[in-house]
Order: C-alpha cells, then sequence, then structure tokens
C-alpha cells in the first residue's frame, strides 16, 4: 500500500470511529428519556432545525413530540420544555431539580463556570445570595435607586432634545441611559454620554450579544468545541468579551487600591471587602475571578436586556400611533406636566402598565430562557431525565402560549387588560424566568422600563421616517436573544 493510500485508509478509520462514538454518546442513557426526532451522527438534529430562528423551530417540533422533548444540538442533548404548564411544572413544582445551570456557548467561552449566572453549586448560591443582598443595599427595589433613575432619564432628555426632531437611531442613546443606572451600583459612578472608553463598553456588549442572536451563533452553540479553534465570526465575539473583562479587571484593581471596608462605594467595593472576611476560608467562593465575572455579568445583564426591551418597544409604538397616544392620555390625567414620573404613578396607568408587560411578552428578549440543567436523576410527566442533562426552558413558548393568551402573535395591551381596562396579570408572563434561578434584576428592570418610557413620552411624541404601515415589527434576529430591526425615529416635543 502507497502512502497516500495508508493515510486515506487511516482518515476513513478515524472518521468511522467518530461517527461510531458520536452515536454512541447520543443513544447512551436515552432510557426513558423524552421522545425526539431520531438524531444523525456528528450533526444530531441539524436539519430539522431553522438555526435562524431557533424558538419557533423547537415550538414547531414540539407540535409532533409534545411539551416535552429531546434534542440533539450537534453532539449536545438537551431536553426542551414548551408550553405553560410544563415549563411551570419544572420551573417551580420541580424547582430544585431543575435548578441547575447549562450552557450558554459564548458566554462559557469566557465565564467557564465562574461568575453568578452561569455558575452551579456552591457557588452559585453563595454568589447568587451575595449578589441580591448586596444590590438590595445600594438601593435596588427602593426608592433610591428610582432617583437613580430618574436622574440618569434627566441626562437622556436632555441629549433627546439635542437631536432636534431629526431622525436617529435609537440604539445608544437607550443603551446609555440603561446602563449608567447598573453602572451607578456597580462601579459607584455614571458614565459621560460621550466617554470613548463607555462607548467601547457597549459596542462591546453590543456585538457579542449580536452575535449570540445570529444563525453563525447558533451553530456555534452545537458546534463550539470544535469551532473555539476555528477561524470565523466567533473570533470576533471572544475578543468583544475579553475586553469587557479587561475593562472590569481594572475596575477591580483600582478599587482595591482605595478601598476603605468600613464605607464600600459599591458591588466590587463590597465584593473586595467579603474577600477579605473570608480569605482564611478555604471553601469561600469569594476571590479574584468570581469578583471579576460577577461584576460582568450584572454589568451586562443590566445593560443588554431592558435596552433592547425599550428599543423594540418603541419600534412598536411607532407601528401603532394609537397605542402611544392613549399612552400620552394617561400621562397627562395621572402625572401631568409639571413632576417627574414617579413608581406610585404605575398603579393608576393600568393602560401603560399593560403596554410594558406587552413589549416584554410580545419582544421575548430571551426566548429560550438561559439554559438550565438537572441536579439530579429526575422524573418527570413520565420520563427520566438522567443528572447532568441540559434543559431549554422555552420561555417563548409561555409568551405564545395560545392557551394563556387569546391572540399571541399580535401587539395587543388587552393581554393584560381587564373588561374594565384594569389591569391584569398573567401567571405565563415570564421575561424574567421563574424558580430558583429567576433574575434577581426583575425588579430594577421594571421600574427602568417605567420611569424612562413615561419620562420620554412626558416629554416627546413619536414620528416614524415612513409610513407606520411600511414599518416591520418583526424580529430581525432571534437566537439566544431576539433582536428588532434596525431603525430610525424622530421626537416631537409634546
Amino acid at each position: 500500500m502507497d502512502f497516500l493510500g495508508a493515510v486515506t485508509l487511516f482518515l476513513v478509520i478515524c472518521l468511522s470511529y467518530l461517527i461510531l462514538l458520536s452515536t454512541w454518546r447520543q443513544m447512551q442513557g436515552r432510557g426513558k428519556m423524552p421522545p425526539g426526532p431520531i438524531p444523525l451522527p456528528l450533526i444530531g438534529n441539524l436539519l430539522q432545525l431553522d438555526i435562524s430562528d431557533m424558538r419557533k423551530s423547537l415550538m414547531k417540533i414540539s407540535e409532533r413530540y409534545g411539551p416535552v422533548y429531546t434534542i440533539h444540538l450537534g453532539p449536545r442533548r438537551v431536553v426542551v420544555l414548551c408550553g405553560y404548564q410544563t415549563v411551570k411544572e419544572a420551573l417551580l413544582d420541580q424547582a430544585e431539580d431543575f435548578g441547575g445551570r447549562g450552557e450558554q456557548a459564548t458566554f462559557s467561552w469566557l465565564f467557564q463556570g465562574y461568575g453568578v449566572i452561569f455558575s452551579n453549586g456552591e457557588r452559585a448560591k453563595q454568589l447568587r445570595r451575595f449578589s441580591i443582598t448586596t444590590l438590595r443595599n445600594f438601593g435596588v427595589g427602593k426608592r433610591s435607586i428610582e432617583e437613580r433613575i430618574l436622574e440618569e432619564a434627566h441626562f437622556l432628555l436632555e441629549a433627546l432634545r439635542s437631536t432636534k426632531g431629526l431622525p436617529f437611531d435609537p440604539t445608544y442613546f437607550l443603551s446609555r441611559s440603561v446602563s449608567n443606572v447598573i453602572s451607578s451600583v456597580v462601579f459607584g459612578d455614571r458614565f459621560d454620554y460621550e466617554d470613548k472608553e463607555f462607548l467601547s463598553l457597549l459596542y462591546m456588549m453590543t456585538e457579542s450579544f449580536h452575535f449570540t442572536c445570529t444563525a453563525w451563533g447558533q451553530l456555534y452553540e452545537m458546534f463550539s468545541d470544535t469551532m473555539c479553534y476555528l477561524p470565523g465570526p466567533q473570533r470576533a465575539a471572544f475578543k468583544q468579551l475579553v475586553g469587557l473583562e479587561k475593562f472590569i479587571e481594572r475596575k477591580v484593581k483600582a478599587n482595591l487600591e482605595t478601598l476603605d471596608p468600613n464605607s464600600p462605594r459599591d458591588f466590587i467595593d463590597s465584593f473586595l471587602v467579603r474577600m477579605q472576611q473570608e480569605k482564611q476560608n478555604p471553601s469561600s467562593e469569594f476571590y479574584l475571578k468570581n469578583i471579576v465575572m460577577t461584576a460582568l455579568n450584572i454589568f451586562f445583564a443590566g445593560t443588554e436586556t431592558v435596552s433592547t426591551t425599550l428599543r423594540y418597544g418603541f419600534l412598536i409604538l411607532l407601528k401603532y400611533p394609537e397605542i402611544e397616544a392613549k399612552i400620552h392620555e394617561e400621562i397627562d390625567q395621572v402625572i401631568g406636566r409639571n413632576r417627574a414620573p414617579n413608581m406610585e404613578d404605575r398603579i393608576r396607568m393600568p393602560y401603560t402598565d399593560a403596554v410594558i408587560h406587552e413589549f416584554q411578552r410580545f419582544c421575548d428578549i430571551i426566548p429560550m430562557g438561559v439554559a438550565r440543567r438537572v441536579t439530579r436523576d429526575t422524573q418527570f410527566q413520565g420520563y427520566t431525565i438522567p443528572k447532568g442533562t441540559e434543559v431549554y426552558p422555552v420561555l417563548g413558548s409561555v409568551h405564545y402560549d395560545p392557551t394563556q393568551f387569546s391572540s399571541p402573535d399580535t401587539f395587543d395591551p388587552r393581554h393584560f387588560l381587564d373588561d374594565n381596562g384594569q389591569f391584569k396579570k398573567s401567571e405565563a408572563f415570564v421575561p424574567f424566568c421563574i424558580g430558583k434561578r429567576y433574575c434577581f434584576g426583575e425588579m430594577l428592570a421594571r421600574m427602568e422600563l417605567f420611569l424612562f418610557l413615561t419620562s420620554i413620552l412626558q416629554n416627546f411624541r413619536f414620528q416614524s421616517p415612513i409610513d407606520p404601515k411600511d414599518i416591520d415589527i418583526s424580529p430581525k434576529l432571534v437566537g439566544f436573544a431576539t433582536i428588532p430591526h434596525n431603525y430610525e425615529i424622530c421626537l416631537v416635543p409634546h
């Protein structure tokens, strides 16, 4: 046998081995696992998925296999949960079983199981407990954070006035303001809107967040073990994430050099104090890697989700000016023109509250939720899910569940209004997820959405440079997150 023939034979043997290994891994432990489409070697169920809209793909597959099924994202085996009843049963009724954290491959490349969001076990418990307590100590959920939001709204209004009614892209106007609120907690201060480093940070967050929503980002979710070594758009996302990490590292170093343990100035100071207190504790999770990753978790999550919701919401208001007009009417009746909004106004503004809830339901910013993992062998709806199995609780399937919302594919504030026009809660409203790993930034996000929206509409009317009937409110990207189409808006003094 010549050399070329030997090499060919070797490659065929290696490929056959990889196919057999992939098939064995995919079939291993299926037992009484939930049913699902038969996977192919190496690529799993890739051919059954539309990677440009994973939410719709996963919901469509559930029509055949039921609300609980197994799918293979490449070599990665995942149990998918669809519909309100199933997601509720898993995340609330069996919260302990489904309380582990799964992978989000792009972010996991950097976080590697550190930080409050992507950690598991005792690390997750310690960091989560500390983060919730510390954020409360710095006013989150209290009057003091409301004052910070209103202060930032003042800066935002000044920036919006500078547009002088001309068309502009609202993306960075909104992200700067939202980010400054969480920055004041994590770093102890806000950024100037023209600060070049701040604008660079926002760009890094936006670009890496957008990558997770693209088809390429979904391919990376499936084949990250290989693609992390290859060229491609994922390399740019990694670069942005590393840039964010380096910024947090510099902030931590600066805080450490000026730390007064008796008077912590911000979240980072509080973590550093806890590090000093527990430096003799071998089981402590308070060390440098976790402070950097936890601060980055909170900074990133506290910026992108709320700003994207507002940006998508404003696009919807451009599409439906009659909805904006009703909000204006409610603002005029309840708040007037002579004072700033406050959170006490919300209970007297049921229509505005319903519109904000419908923004979050319809826009469905994190459609598949953040992946979970079962913490032990789990019995669920007649199936056995082995310990360590990843789980996708598809929040989009809850928000678009026809048994919970009368016209789920339509933007309609009446989903959150009763027959008397009063605000109506829905148990199927889950943008912050539910159960043990719910988003602990929920209270802050709710305050920001209400106060920023009402502050802007108290001062401006929205106008679209194009005819409202031509505005497309379908998503531009749907992957880990949902991203609206780019657009321009004109603000006219109200």
